[in-house]
């Protein structure tokens, strides 16, 4: 039984509520004595017949920083190449050496394990090492600087460094010879030679035993990365004090509510949304994690659930939800979803500690995998959401946590010690941005995670800010540590902010964006270099273009007169967000643009296993009506074409509009103005980008206006009940040649796209043969032919095997959105 205890996989016969309780708990300590007594309260425990009163577990956090063993010197991880070097045994000798260039005094020797998060460079540091010193290159006399060749195993540091700094010594060269090696293989971040606390081994020759292809030796003597090799960051000298503060206002507001969608494409998508949060998880499912964490009874571990979206981010699968119900019951009412969320946001509050600490692991494990930064994003998001969706605790529970967390004893580790520190900043700078922020929310993130340097590289346009982020994996969750940087500009007012966001937009707009809007940098385990538009590698993830879309309305709330930001929600949400969703039975994590989107998926199954995508998916589906438009004072703005009805104040007057449309199967825009009294209003109607020419807007059947492609045309008047707006978008065919690296897409492949709609070419008949026409760029538009009673649907006269169909209608059939024109 004590075997099955300690394996997390006791036979469930034998369990009762206080077993169960027991269970739990173990599962949080790592202290051997506690463990002890836990097993002796086990097997007294065992056959028990009656359940003790549930309490909740009390946590001393004194203890609990101890555990989480701060203060120590640890590498911060990183994706960039790093030495690695692979061996046929672990009994292989290999030394490294490095030559100071003349004789220099030493007084000290870091070895920096490889702590590369994916890669070869991840472990590889060596059971049994020697190093020595000489001013031989060949050590035919040496002086033994370390030895653990003699003493025993060296412990596997994981990501602390090793320091040496016992001896002075004087000498050229400094070799370091593995004699049992881990994993089959040397691997390190850096050596660093000591002298007066300065790395003067830096740029100097390093040399190996063995030399192997792609070692990358020279790395270990390379310069120090811009915030240093460490993975402490506190920077109290880039706090700005409050009363500095000069805040910048958004011009235009995103509705917090008071839109209803009609039947079309967005409110199907909503509905899908609502049926997947329904039916993919139960709720103990749900709240589990938070249970289980605060001693609470549970019921045995569902092993049909993904164990690293369920046990490695415990919590996320709750903010998932949050997210996903939270931002619907703003927009429409659902007594199942209501309830469940309450009930999420109860448990929580539930199981919160004393001091308002509320996340669903121990604090000690704050940097575990993702949990301080991906996990901790979630369940602040979910708070959110479920705060502007009505629920009247999650406000106040999120303020307790950040009052802790603002404060907490972890925040010096914060950004590099967790995995993708940086996707933890946006919960601090949302949280401000909410009814119970407070400016401690903002100065927390300037002195604990902002980058200078890298703001300095993304206002140059420095492409390598992006693609070789010196800390951490370089992918598109790099756009949401790039979201706060919008909102310290929003909260300061400081230009340097606004700098930095506006050069991280040019650079992914310009070399990581697949026509069609889909980010071309994702989570694969490569590095994704500038204008590289891979096709079959990882593609289309989802998440990055909620971030994109959520970077993107920022902009435009700051100037809604810009058409680009909208622009680019507009081609995420339908090739990219609605392109992702499997109908009402799940969410994808890519959405490929050549062969198949995905795995295949069984129909009348639900797709869900918690993934990052999921919960920036049903976020994104949940609050899709506040994209359509954008309330200023003293009027509106319709930027995205979808039944709907807003009512708003203008110039502190009720005004209500009724979109008619089923755009964009078809092109007509028809907008009903209703109210009680004449109203002062301007109304500003975009003019997409994609138009193909100028578009004319009519009031009432007579021309009011026309505007230009990428431009918003202003209706300044006095509105009556009754008055209508009307216009018909210009939308065309647009043809653009594939320019990237994909193999076998070298030249004459290419997209299409109507309006803002990506098109595939589908294999209408299920062959997987390669696409290929013979036609021009120029020449495929007279060989499609509308299908009839199938809207947006074109067969390619001439071949009769495929058909042009929206990309985000594409399921499972076989695809490409690049054709060949030969």
């Amino acid at each position: 039984m004590l075997k099955h205890l300690l394996c997390g996989n006791m036979p469930t016969f034998t369990l009762c509520k206080t077993t169960v309780k027991m269970k739990n708990i173990f599962n949080q300590l790592t202290d051997r004595r506690a463990m002890a007594c836990l097993i002796a309260s086990f097997l007294a425990l065992t056959f028990c017949t009656s359940t003790a009163k549930a309490q909740i577990i009390k946590f001393n956090e004194a203890n609990e920083i101890k555990e989480a063993n701060m203060g120590v010197e640890r590498v911060a991880r990183y994706y960039i190449p790093a030495y690695s070097s692979p061996a046929v045994s672990s009994n292989e000798i290999k030394w490294v050496q490095i030559d100071l260039g003349s004789e220099k005094k030493i007084d000290g020797i870091k070895l920096l394990p490889g702590v590369q998060g994916w890669g070869p460079a991840a472990g590889g540091f060596p059971a049994r090492f020697k190093i020595e010193v000489s001013n031989d290159p060949e050590f035919k006399q040496s002086v033994m600087y370390e030895d653990y060749t003699i003493k025993g195993e060296y412990p596997d540091p994981d990501d602390v460094v090793a320091t040496f700094d016992t001896k002075e010594v004087n000498a050229r060269y400094v070799r370091f010879t593995a004699t049992q090696l881990r994993g089959n293989k040397l691997a390190m971040t850096k050596i660093m030679v000591m002298s007066d606390g300065k790395d003067i081994a830096e740029g100097c020759k390093a040399t190996e035993s063995n030399p192997t292809k792609d070692s990358h030796i020279e790395l270990l003597t390379r310069p120090a990365r811009p915030q240093g090799e460490f993975d402490v960051t506190n920077n109290p000298g880039n706090v700005m004090p409050e009363k500095t503060w000069k805040p910048v206002a958004y011009k235009a507001e995103a509705p917090l509510g008071g839109v209803t969608l009609g039947d079309g494409l967005f409110k199907t998508t909503m509905d899908n949304n609502i049926n997947y949060l329904l039916n993919s998880f139960t709720f103990d499912q749900l709240v589990r994690n938070f249970r289980v964490k605060a001693g609470l009874p549970v019921e045995p571990y569902d092993w049909s659930l993904n164990v690293f979206w369920f046990k490695q981010l415990p919590g996320s699968e709750a903010g998932r939800f949050l997210m996903g119900a939270g931002n619907t019951l703003r927009w429409t009412e659902n007594a199942a979803l209501r309830k469940e969320m309450n009930d999420i946001v109860d448990v929580i509050d539930q199981c919160k500690e004393p001091d308002g600490y509320l996340m669903a692991y121990p604090k000690h494990t704050i940097f575990d995998s993702e949990y301080g930064a991906y996990t901790r994003s979630w369940v602040t998001h979910g708070l959110i959401e479920a705060g502007f969706g009505g629920n009247t605790k999650a406000f106040p529970l999120l303020r307790g946590f950040y009052d802790w967390f603002d404060n907490c004893a972890f925040l010096p580790e914060m950004l590099r010690r967790p995995r993708q520190g940086t996707q933890g900043i946006i919960p601090m700078t949302r949280t401000y941005f909410t009814p119970v922020g407070k400016a401690k929310d903002i100065q927390v993130v300037q002195q604990y995670f902002q980058e200078n340097y890298w703001m300095e590289q993304l206002a140059k346009r420095d492409v390598d800010a992006i693609w070789r982020y010196p800390y951490d994996r370089p992918h598109n969750y790099l756009v949401t540590g790039i979201e706060p940087y919008l909102d310290l500009y929003r909260a300061t007012g400081a230009k340097k902010y606004l700098d930095t966001a506006l050069g991280a937009w040019d650079l992914y707009h310009d070399n990581w964006e697949h026509i069609g809007g889909s980010l071309a940098i994702n989570e694969g385990n490569f590095l994704y270099a500038p204008k590289s538009y891979w096709l079959s590698k990882e593609t289309g993830e989802l998440c990055g273009n909620a971030f994109w879309i959520k970077l993107n309305q920022r902009f435009h709330l700051l100037n809604p007169n810009d058409e680009k930001y909208v622009s680019e929600i507009e081609k995420s949400l339908y090739n990219v967000v609605i392109a992702n969703q499997y109908g009402s039975e799940g969410i994808r994590y890519f959405a490929k643009l050549i062969n198949r989107k995905y795995g295949p998926h069984v129909q009348n199954t639900y797709h869900a296993m918690n993934t990052c995508c999921e919960g920036q998916g049903t976020r994104i589906y949940g609050s899709l009506p506040e994209y359509i438009y954008s309330v200023a004072n003293d009027g509106i703005y319709i930027d995205l074409f979808a039944a709907s009805e807003i009512s708003f104040n203008s110039n502190k007057q009720a005004l209500r509009l009724k979109m008619s449309t089923q755009f964009p199967y078809d092109s007509k825009v028809e907008i009903a103005v209703a109210d009680n009294q004449p109203t002062q209003s301007k109304i500003h109607i975009r003019i997409p980008s994609w138009a193909a020419g100028e578009m004319a807007v009519n009031v009432n059947g007579s021309e009011a206006g026309k505007g230009q492609p990428g431009t918003y045309l202003l209706l300044d008047r006095k509105w009556q009940n009754g008055d209508v707006i009307s216009f018909t978008l210009p939308m065309s065919f647009r043809v653009t040649e594939y320019k990237g690296i994909e193999p076998g897409f070298e030249n004459g492949h290419y997209a299409i796209e109507y309006g803002p709609v990506l098109m595939a070419m589908v294999g209408v008949k299920g062959q997987k043969k390669d696409f290929d026409v013979k036609t021009t760029a120029e020449g495929i538009r007279s060989l499609l032919k509308p299908v009839p009673g199938k809207p947006l649907h074109f067969a390619v006269e001439g071949n009769p095997e495929f058909e042009y169909w929206p990309y985000f209608e594409v399921q499972d059939q076989p695809f490409t959105c690049f054709p060949k024109f030969f």
